[in-house]
């Protein structure tokens, strides 16, 4: 079995990550994710799963899982599913989910960074609007290769940022302090050129698709006002900026933003562009 080591962002000492990680988790499971994966429970992990074409028996990896959404439809197709997010609380809605369906989930509490599984073990490794968070991206690349079987397929779905989503993170990079030298924008997983890069030298074959999911309120104002209520990225800017006296300019910008993506002139119709990367490995897992 081959394990790949990511050379380009380089190996950190657990007391240097661990603070990130610790204040990931608790932005994730700040707000009420679950009624913000409502919203993208429906097109999004349908177009993956059919891009990856999840099967009965075979077994399934779905990282940063959330509540959720992949794990579930990939059970539901009658796959071997493990869920695995950082934040334990998201967890236990996604049980609690599966259990009301009637459906079979290992979950686990994990890192997309260091997958806790040996080389080779999954037919299908997914991940929906998750993985891109994970502030090393070279490495979460790595990861996603190197769990899955030679044969097996790779497929993760992530805001472009060109979305109103990709658009919001670059507003929030301006009133935020700057993220760690070794982190990366989460938006960069909707790059195509940047995915590339990620998976360079991999034992893989990349095929990209891009499509969309609509965000649907009254107002720019109703979407952000929701969001602020129940996305731990926004609650927590919220709680930060408000102290500081610029958040009421930071939601502003936010709504303003969703209004200009808006398809509609009374209400807020909004498509928000995601790109979807299927990373098919090498039978041999060979690296090239």
């Amino acid at each position: 079995m081959v394990s790949f080591v990511n050379k380009g962002e380089g190996r950190m000492t657990t007391t240097a990550i661990e603070p990130i990680k610790l204040a990931h988790k608790a932005t994730w499971e700040a707000g009420d994710y679950a009624a913000i994966a409502e919203l993208i429970d429906e097109i999004p992990p349908r177009d993956l799963l059919e891009s990856v074409r999840v099967e009965p028996h075979q077994s399934v990896l779905d990282v940063a899982t959330g509540t959720g959404n992949a794990a579930l439809k990939a059970a539901q197709a009658g796959a071997n599913v493990v869920g695995l997010d950082l934040a334990p609380e998201l967890l236990t809605v996604a049980r609690a989910r599966a259990d009301k369906l009637g459906l079979k989930v290992e979950w686990v509490a994990g890192d997309a960074e260091a997958l806790p599984y040996e080389d080779d073990r999954f037919d299908r490794v997914l991940s929906v609007f998750g993985v891109q968070f994970a502030p090393r991206h070279l490495d979460t690349a790595a990861e996603l290769v190197r769990v899955c079987k030679p044969g097996g397929e790779i497929g993760v779905v992530n805001w472009t940022p060109q979305s109103p989503v990709g658009g919001m993170f670059e507003i929030l990079k301006g009133y935020l302090p700057p993220a760690p030298a070794f982190a990366s924008p989460p938006p960069l997983w909707g790059d195509e050129i940047h995915v590339r890069k990620l998976f360079a030298g991999l034992p893989v074959e990349l095929e990209f698709m891009k499509g969309s999911t609509p965000f649907r309120f009254d107002s720019g104002e109703h979407f952000i006002a929701f969001f602020e209520a129940h996305y731990g990225p926004l609650v927590k800017a919220r709680e930060r900026l408000s102290g500081e006296g610029t958040w009421e300019e930071c939601r502003t910008r936010i709504a303003r933003l969703l209004d200009d993506h808006s398809v509609a002139d009374d209400r807020l119709d909004a498509p928000s562009e995601y790109l979807t990367t299927v990373a098919r490995k090498h039978d041999s897992g060979a690296t090239t």
